[in-house]
């Protein structure tokens, strides 16, 4: 998604770090990679591996055709090719940057950039091999030949020769790295379970539902995949702590589209006041989520109820030094005080997309 001030992404992405029910267990996290060992550094040292051993006909084609019909798992793909050794340790040190345990499994894959590139493929041309950029702001994209030597392409218009791309399985990386910002959270008392007296004295709550929804422009350069959109609901627990649950949304791959989902987004079974905030956001790959966690923990026990309701948005982003952030998460859209009467076309406050919404009523079995 286009960048906004880096102050606004500060916001956002702090509030990506707590609530939500457990996935996967990570044990063990790795330590927080060096500034230098950053996944797009990886990467970009694995594509230029990837494309000269590409040079063997033999292996170029059968990368060709597990990529014509879908991405490719780069661990399992090299296991019996002089790359092995090559992805497994550039694997490790994807993990360690993204603060991810290192038995979490394999996080590259090898993709075609472009629909329109599998014909070129299918004809046997020889494919460029380039690193997915985990800034959108990027002003060139570097890519590497099979036959040597390196090209400078243009982030805003696709060559016409095939271009495989090495990236981070954002898909699964996500559903890891929130689930240790959980667990890494809870040990801290701030994501623990609110006690549901709302539920108990009536027979249900209210929560908001998601009918449709619709974003205006993501700016993707064509060498990045589909969005790996998730939304942050924050309010105060009924104990008068910051809360915020996660809200991954996987159907939202394009712009200019609008999708149907049915979804529920705000439960206000155990909050305090009638009100929440929703923050939506991209993760691009870059994100070292241990990192994220340990910097929302300061954040999130600085907020106070005061109260009246104050949005935690604006809260973060006062205990959140704007220094801290790079490029990731990216900022998508946000909209403030939901309630449980809240319903119709709610644009959001960034103007970059809008949602249709509904009260919904969840009975007690």
């Amino acid at each position: 998604m286009t960048r906004v001030l880096t102050a606004a992404i500060a916001t956002v992405a702090a509030l990506a770090l707590a609530g939500g029910t457990a996935l996967a267990t990570p044990t063990d996290p790795a330590p927080p990679a060096s500034s230098a060992t950053t996944v797009s550094a990886v990467t970009d040292r694995l594509a230029a591996q990837v494309a000269a051993a590409l040079a063997d006909r033999g292996l170029r084609d059968r990368a060709a055709s597990a990529a014509a019909s879908a991405p490719v798992d780069l661990l399992a793909f090299t296991a019996d090719t002089a790359l092995a050794e090559a992805t497994r340790t550039a694997n490790q040190s994807v993990l360690a940057a993204k603060g991810l345990p290192p038995n979490s499994g394999s996080l590259l894959r090898l993709r075609v950039a472009t629909d329109t590139m599998r014909i070129g493929l299918s004809r046997g041309e020889v494919p460029l091999v380039a690193a997915a950029p985990t800034d959108d702001d990027a002003t060139s994209v570097t890519a590497y030949d099979p036959r040597g030597g390196r090209l400078t392409l243009d982030p805003a218009t696709p060559p016409k020769r095939p271009v495989l791309v090495v990236e981070v399985d954002v898909a699964k990386a996500l559903p890891l790295g929130l689930d240790l910002m959980r667990k890494t959270l809870s040990a801290r008392g701030l994501t623990a379970p609110r006690p549901l007296t709302t539920t108990r004295s009536s027979g249900g709550y209210w929560a908001t539902k998601v009918n449709a929804i619709r974003l205006s422009d993501d700016a993707e350069p064509w060498v990045k995949g589909s969005a790996e959109i998730y939304s942050v609901v924050g309010g105060f627990g009924l104990d008068g702590k910051a809360t915020v649950t996660i809200v991954q949304m996987p159907y939202l791959d394009n712009d200019g589209t609008t999708y149907y989902p049915n979804q529920l987004l705000a439960h206000f079974s155990a909050y305090k006041y009638n009100l929440a905030d929703v923050v939506m956001m991209e993760d691009d790959g870059d994100t070292n989520y241990q990192q994220l966690a340990q910097a929302i923990i300061t954040a999130l026990l600085t907020i106070a109820d005061a109260g009246t309701y104050i949005p935690l948005v604006n809260a973060i982003l006062s205990a959140i030094p704007a220094s801290w952030w790079t490029d990731d998460p990216d900022y998508v859209d946000s909209w403030y005080t939901l309630s449980t009467s809240t319903t119709g076309h709610l644009n959001g406050a960034r103007g970059n997309g809008w949602m249709d919404v509904t009260p919904y009523w969840v009975s007690e079995l």
